[in-house]
């Protein structure tokens, strides 16, 4: 069932990006990996995901700019954030542009995410 749910990770880190592909492919989701916003946003465009997970420090095109880019295109993918952004004001900001979930990456597991990511599949 769950491998053919897409996901969608938006992650300059390399080793973090990986790191969520191979956990995620083993729980049985197909997942494309992007670099940088600019990236992420093409993709988006031209492919269909079921969920993103969003990196919000990003090359080119950040975080916010991709949850505004996909509002402004009426484009509706549960995105979960993934920063080392801990502020307030940028959770805030990020559920305002339509966020579904949250996570600080320094206080979160990789396997967090994963159920994360289940949760909102199911």
């Amino acid at each position: 069932m769950a491998g053919t749910f897409k996901i969608l990770v938006v992650e300059d880190e390399r080793p973090m990006a990986r790191a969520l592909e191979l956990k995620l492919t083993n729980s049985g989701f197909t997942v494309s990996l992007a670099s940088d916003g600019e990236e992420a946003i093409n993709k988006i465009e031209h492919e269909k995901f079921n969920v993103i997970l969003l990196d919000l420090i990003l090359p080119k095109v950040d975080g916010f700019v991709v949850l505004e880019a996909l509002k402004k295109k009426g484009i509706k993918i549960p995105v979960i954030v993934t920063s080392n952004l801990g502020q307030d004001e940028d959770k805030a900001r990020a559920k305002e542009l339509g966020a579904q979930g949250y996570f600080v990456k320094s206080n979160t597991s990789i396997s967090q995410l994963v159920e994360e990511v289940k949760k909102v599949v199911v």
